[in-house]
């Protein structure tokens, strides 16, 4: 019994481990001490008088101990009994019914609080996504206008250039124009721009 009583408390869940001290026992194989060769055990003396009176006493407690433990028993169940079918019980079903009420119409009302929040911002979210596509229409738009005017311009551009292309209908007259508009590219500039240096066209 001591032996399980000090397993229980090692293999406690949620303790420490607890080690207590005890003398160390012998096992079944070890001899007898040499103290102890010739002793003989003899039991102690047990008076008559005594172990009569100690049984009496012993049977008048258990007949105690029975009747309190048969009259807590039928206190606890009196009580159980009166709670599940007399006024108290009636008392008890008539306030969880309120308590359902009152929980009850406080979910209701927390529901319809959260209801109109989720409206208001499912709104406000639509509102916003139609007002981000309208934008993104107008600057996809607006970016659309500007490469056109873009590309009008480059057409444009063109066109002037194309103005001065050479050609074959303007290939002797470009050829005389160089020649008589000889250009010298051989000079040099200042960091101002300014021609400082320039050879001289041979």
């Amino acid at each position: 019994m001591f032996r399980s009583v000090r397993v229980a408390r090692l293999l406690a869940p949620g303790r420490a481990a607890l080690v207590e001290a005890q003398r160390g026992r012998k096992s079944r194989t070890d001899p007898v001490a040499k103290s102890k060769l010739g002793r003989i055990k003899v039991p102690p003396p047990v008076d008559p008088v005594e172990m009569v009176v100690l049984r009496e006493r012993y049977s008048d407690y258990k007949l105690i101990m029975r009747a309190l433990r048969v009259e807590f028993k039928e206190e606890v169940l009196r009580r159980k009994y009166e709670e599940e079918t007399g006024s108290m019980a009636e008392e008890r079903a008539r306030q969880e019914a309120e308590e359902h009420r009152n929980l009850m119409e406080f979910n209701r009302q927390e529901n319809l609080r959260l209801l109109q929040l989720r409206i208001v911002r499912i709104q406000k979210e639509t509102e916003e996504a139609e007002r981000q596509k309208l934008e993104e229409a107008l600057q996809r738009e607006q970016q659309q206008q500007e490469f056109i005017k873009q590309k009008e311009e480059e057409i444009v551009q063109l066109q002037e250039e194309a103005k001065n292309f050479i050609t074959l209908e303007n290939l002797d007259q470009r050829i005389e124009e160089a020649l008589d508009n000889p250009k010298n590219y051989n000079f040099a500039v200042d960091k101002a721009g300014r021609v400082v240096k320039q050879t001289v066209l041979q």
